[in-house]
């Protein structure tokens, strides 16, 4: 028999752990429409500071805390917790960290200000989330992001775990929305992605650190791409017509419709059933 084929996600907002929303609506009722196809699944999003632990039942996974993600030649301690969806078997992981996640705002302050370090927040989520699928040993087929948080993980899959035999034949999907492409990173982001084995010409769209062309980033190693809103920036539409990957073409959810969930299923295994990375 065929092993369930596993499918993880990467969200920046999850409901109800964040108000409902466009994103995180998906990101609650997606993996679980999923799971009821017949995949395996895992979920992933940061624990930002407004989340109420003892309200949703977070608690630490010991087993899987305890590593360093380094950013640079700053070395920051992982924390992994973990909840159950209310009347779903879903849980949900967090990725934490006091100097990221702590704070009670998830992007900007009570001014809407862009907190200056939010594109390191976004390196330290995606790479605590592949070093804690690591250590699980749990080897998933394709790996779905949603929302701008997700969006260096495309880059860190193929170039940085290419070669790990737990990501060696993962795909990347990345459903693309208009959040938050004006926000601005720190200069020298790039730099703190760069390593032996990411080299800057890897990451030339980050010359300026923005929004929008981490966006084109995650566009530019992605396998294939849905469209989450009905009119993509046009920067972003033009980046996914330059790709000659596998487009899912925006298709709209009524409150209670879960149509999509095939959609999506089916997208799943036109990807996965290509061979080149």
């Amino acid at each position: 028999m065929e092993q369930l084929k596993r499918i993880l996600f990467v969200s920046s907002e999850i409901t109800p752990y964040l108000p409902a929303s466009t994103i995180s609506t998906i990101g609650r009722y997606l993996p679980q429409g999923i799971q009821e196809c017949g995949r395996e699944i895992r979920a992933f999003m940061p624990r930002y500071g407004c989340i109420n632990e003892r309200r949703n039942q977070l608690h630490e996974v010991i087993r899987l805390s305890g590593m360093n993600i380094v950013l640079g030649e700053v070395d920051l301690p992982l924390v992994i917790k973990v909840a159950s969806v209310a009347n779903a078997r879903m849980q949900v992981y967090f990725i934490d960290n006091e100097d990221f996640f702590q704070r009670r705002a998830t992007f900007a302050d009570a001014e809407g200000n862009y907190f200056a370090d939010n594109g390191e927040r976004s390196l330290f989520f995606v790479r605590g989330i592949l070093e804690t699928v690591k250590k699980l040993r749990w080897k998933p087929d394709l790996i779905h992001c949603i929302g701008w948080m997700s969006h260096p993980l495309p880059l860190f899959l193929k170039k940085l775990y290419h070669t790990d035999p737990l990501f060696d034949d993962t795909k990347v999907v990345v459903s693309l929305y208009n959040d938050h492409l004006a926000m601005e990173f720190s200069p020298d982001l790039k730099d703190k992605i760069i390593s032996s084995n990411i080299r800057r010409k890897d990451v030339t769209c980050l010359e300026t650190a923005n929004g929008i062309n981490l966006a084109k980033m995650a566009i530019q190693y992605a396998d294939g791409i849905i469209e989450g809103e009905q009119a993509l920036d046009p920067a972003l539409a033009e980046a996914v017509a330059g790709r000659n990957v596998p487009v899912l073409p925006f298709m709209p959810a009524a409150d209670g419709d879960t149509s999509y969930f095939n959609r999506y299923n089916e997208f799943y295994d036109k990807i996965l059933a290509t061979n080149a990375r």
